[in-house]
């Protein structure tokens, strides 16, 4: 298995960050929404690093807690109980890298004719230390699911909420095997990363 092997494996983690969206159909609005995104998944390998991205999020379902007001949403969705559920969504087929065979390889990889959507889902908020939020949510690999705890930065700018987080996670927690490639000598570290850097925004009416 050569290293486009290896990030093709190691992309179709990107669905520990995730589960199959469509809890919501897209023209329904919802009193949040992405203003941008940038998800970003990468590993390493005893050869070479790698990475694929996208820009493309959608947030599918939102339900306010009874006391969020309007005029201090920020301020209350980010309390416990301010998000009673909260979804996001990421197609498929904008994940990309530098390399367009290498992207053909990762569609196959998450089958995305069967699944064209990735998506995660919040289960609560709580207060972290230093001033982190932990959004505690499921996430779900080739049939294999797992709950994660997600340590999130937040920042208020103007009328929007920007959000960022980092969550490493293990492919033979899903049940994939770390690949190896000629012989043994290229050997694919278990360990990715997932970042993320969205901005939320209240849409306007």
């Amino acid at each position: 298995m050569d290293p486009r092997s290896t990030l093709n494996t190691m992309v179709a983690l990107m669905t520990a960050t995730v589960w199959v969206a469509g809890a919501v159909p897209p023209t329904q609005p919802t009193p949040l929404a992405m203003d941008t995104a940038r998800v970003t998944i990468t590993g390493t390998s005893n050869v070479h690093n790698y990475s694929a991205w996208t820009d493309t999020v959608r947030v599918t379902r939102v339900k306010l807690g009874p006391g969020v007001q309007a005029e201090t949403v920020w301020d209350d969705v980010v309390k416990p109980g301010g998000l009673e559920a909260f979804e996001v969504a990421i197609p498929v087929g904008t994940l990309t890298s530098r390399d367009a065979g290498l992207d053909r390889q990762m569609q196959e990889a998450l089958k995305a004719d069967a699944n064209r959507d990735i998506v995660f889902r919040l289960r609560q908020l709580e207060q972290g230390p230093t001033g982190l939020l932990l959004a505690i949510g499921k996430v779900r690999i080739a049939g294999v699911e797992r709950e994660v705890v997600v340590p999130l930065q937040v920042q208020r700018r103007d009328e929007t909420l920007i959000v960022r987080g980092r969550l490493p996670l293990l492919m033979t927690d899903f049940g994939i095997t770390p690949p190896t490639a000629m012989l043994g000598i290229l050997k694919t570290d278990p360990k990715v990363m997932v970042s993320f850097d969205v901005v939320l925004a209240v849409p306007r009416t």
